[in-house]
């Protein structure tokens, strides 16, 4: 076994491969770029080296630094993670000439695999079911509109060397084909070095099916089950789940076998994943296979109960499997979150800076947490959003489903956006709970983008109660300063009314020996909606507000003040309101309303990023819909188009510039 080995990546796969290590007794080495130099993964590593300045073409995808970083601590072996060089076939080659081992896949295994366009070939030479498409690299946008027409729409356009999303893209017409090709290209690229592009059909209604396999030296290959993928957004998998609610047990084991079938064909030592869509008559296409650990492995680890890094570093060790297919469990559900770094109610844009709070849920039975940050830590722009995956495990489905709802109203992250509220709006959904989705699901559902009324509370008159208790604790805080004027001192009133928007709530609120008896009224307080008895050890100015009603089991809400108002969360939704008496309400009413100020003669940055181009120049006419500017962040372009025609009447940043959110690219005339 391995006294020393060297994890060449960063983030949350990083540290997830050292805390195997150490518990194996290996200890580890870190590398990282300039800006990561205070990240999480260099903090728990025994040792650690600088391999470039932030961005990653620089640092993390330098291989002789890498190599380099190997000899000069020593390190026996080389832990790739998942991205960066993971899948890149000289890597594996080089490390392995330099006499390091590569805790993966043999270079051989990965140009056959990693190599989408070879992989489909080798598929159907090891008679496993492949999508009708074009094998071979495309060079020209008007070479693919002609191979996409002669398929059918849609199509897939997708990049040789991709994965994660990038370099992907659906296409249902030759404009789209033409655009997508040049953006899957350009994306490739910069992201893997390799800009080949080929085409396939885009099978409807689909879903995204993977099994993980795990293979060593001595000839041995088995299937450890599948995992669920096909909730997605933008091709980016958001929630991922073992088992698949959609798959019966003859399925199950046919695309178990295929996938075995095609490792042993390239003779596949380590773990490593075969990607099927599936059609709802339950037919299956191979998709590709990464030749590495899965962002979403954590799933499989806890329906099996094996530990896949130890796995892969037992194998790179020359080790056997000490188990056979029969021996492989499937107990219980498992379901991962995927907690990246964007606003969902600004259509997902990238949100960078500093952790000003980290407070995932505490692990426990069934609740896990992989992350590489920590609280006061920076998300840079330069990398990947993901912050965190919280993964929870069940006897069934509905078990790991209420587990992760828990968790996620527990998760506290402030100072960066993140995308917490719509997986809790998610885990809401009726067709998610159901198991009816395929990879459609949050376009159809959410065709306009996650908005803040995009969910309904499953009990609305909830959220006022815990306004009206909130507030309570507020104000008995306040009656325990000291120095009030002697019979002036504050009174506690049981009356309020809570106005949320256009919305408005009288709620009366008593205290009872074991809590608060709240009561909620409408239509001016002459119905009276619910009646609740509410408990609760929350403090004021604590975020999370963990509470029981009627007696049910323990629930909790996320609770800020911003200003006088109140902002709740929970379940994936926004109660934002202030608390009255019935006199200050009647006040708030009159009060004048402030217009927003006119942005619509301005096109400003939704995120924060790289202006890698702009297509227009001061004095041009552009028309809705006209590309104005791309905008580079966390590994992805981000086209921005005009909303209306007009003319440009100033460009105020170069191309090459950093752009903060809600900065002004373009001002038009008026």
């Amino acid at each position: 076994m391995f006294k020393k080995i060297l994890i060449a990546n960063r983030g949350e796969i990083a540290c997830r491969v050292m805390l195997t290590a150490k518990r194996m007794g290996i200890q580890t080495v870190a590398v990282y770029s300039e800006a990561d130099a205070e990240a999480r993964h260099v903090r728990i590593a025994d040792e650690a080296v600088c391999i470039g300045p932030a961005p990653s073409r620089e640092s993390y995808l330098q291989m002789d630094r890498i190599i380099a970083a190997c000899k000069e601590t020593g390190a026996q072996a080389v832990h790739p993670g998942y991205g960066f060089l993971s899948e890149n076939e000289e890597f594996a080659r080089r490390v392995e000439e330099e006499g390091i081992i590569f805790i993966g896949p043999k270079h051989q295994s990965i140009a056959a695999m990693g190599d989408k366009i070879a992989s489909k070939k080798l598929a159907l030479e090891a008679k496993v079911n492949t999508i009708p498409g074009h094998n071979a690299a495309i060079d020209q946008p008007e070479d693919a509109v002609k191979i996409a027409k002669g398929i059918g729409y849609p199509v897939m356009i997708k990049a040789s060397a991709g994965g994660g999303g990038k370099g992907l893209r659906v296409a249902y017409n030759d404009q789209e084909t033409a655009e997508g090709f040049v953006a899957c290209k350009n994306e490739a690229r910069n992201s893997f070095g390799d800009d080949r592009v080929f085409i396939e059909k885009f099978v409807e209604e689909p879903r995204h099916i993977e099994i993980q396999v795990l293979g060593d030296a001595h000839g041995n290959t088995v299937y450890l089950w599948e995992r669920e993928c096909s909730i997605q957004r933008r091709h980016q998998k958001v929630i991922e789940e073992a088992p698949s609610p959609f798959l019966d047990d003859v399925t199950r084991k046919a695309m178990g076998e295929q996938a075995v079938a095609l490792a042993k064909a390239v003779h596949y030592q380590s773990a490593g994943t075969v990607e099927f869509v599936v059609g709802k008559d339950k037919s299956f296409y191979f998709l590709e296979m990464n030749t590495r650990l899965q962002v979403e492995h954590p799933v499989t680890e806890c329906i099996t109960g094996l530990d896949l890094v130890e796995q892969m570093i037992r194998v790179a060790a020359g080790e056997k499997l000490a188990f056979g297919q029969g021996e492989i469990a499937r107990k219980g559900w498992a379901m991962e979150c995927r907690i990246n770094a964007e606003d969902p109610l600004r259509n997902f844009m990238p949100s960078t800076g500093r952790l000003v709070k980290y407070q995932p849920p505490a692990p426990q039975n069934g609740v896990r947490v992989d992350t590489g940050v920590y609280e006061g830590g920076e998300i840079p722009m330069y990398y990947d959003s993901m912050i965190a995956k919280l993964i929870t495990h069940g006897a069934n489905r509905e078990e790991a489903m209420s587990k992760m709802r828990n968790a996620l109203n527990e998760f506290v992250i402030r100072g960066i956006h993140s995308n917490i509220q719509f997986q809790a709006a998610l885990l809401q959904h009726p067709r998610f709970t159901s198991g009816n989705f395929n990879t459609g699901f949050i376009a159809e559902e959410f065709p306009k983008g996650f908005q803040a009324n995009s969910v309904t509370p499953a009990d609305p008159n909830r959220l006022p109660a815990l306004a009206t208790f909130v507030h309570r604790r507020y104000l008995e805080r306040a009656k325990l300063l000291e120095g009030q004027l002697l019979g002036h001192e504050m009174k506690l009133t049981q009356e309020f009314v809570v106005m949320a928007g256009e919305d408005s709530y009288n709620t009366k609120i008593e205290h009872k020996d074991q809590g608060y008896q709240i009561s909620v009224k409408a239509n001016q307080g002459k119905r009276l909606i619910k009646e609740y008895l509410l408990e609760s050890d929350w403090v004021p100015g604590s975020i999370r507000l963990p509470y029981q009603i009627d007696g049910e089991p323990a629930l909790c809400a996320q609770i800020e003040r911003p200003g006088l108002g109140y902002q709740i969360m929970q379940d994936g939704v926004g109660f934002a309101c202030i608390v009255l008496s019935p006199f200050g309400a009647g006040m708030q009413a009159r009060m004048p309303y402030k217009a927003p100020p006119d942005t619509s003669k301005l096109l400003l940055s939704p995120m924060p990023g790289l202006l890698s181009k702009l297509h227009v120049a001061k004095g041009d006419k552009v028309t809705a819909g006209q590309k104005l500017a791309v905008i580079e962040a966390m590994k992805m372009e981000n086209t921005l188009s005009a909303a209306q025609d007009g003319i440009v009447e100033e460009i105020c940043v170069a191309e090459g510039s950093s752009l903060a959110v809600d900065q002004i690219i373009i001002q038009f005339a008026k």
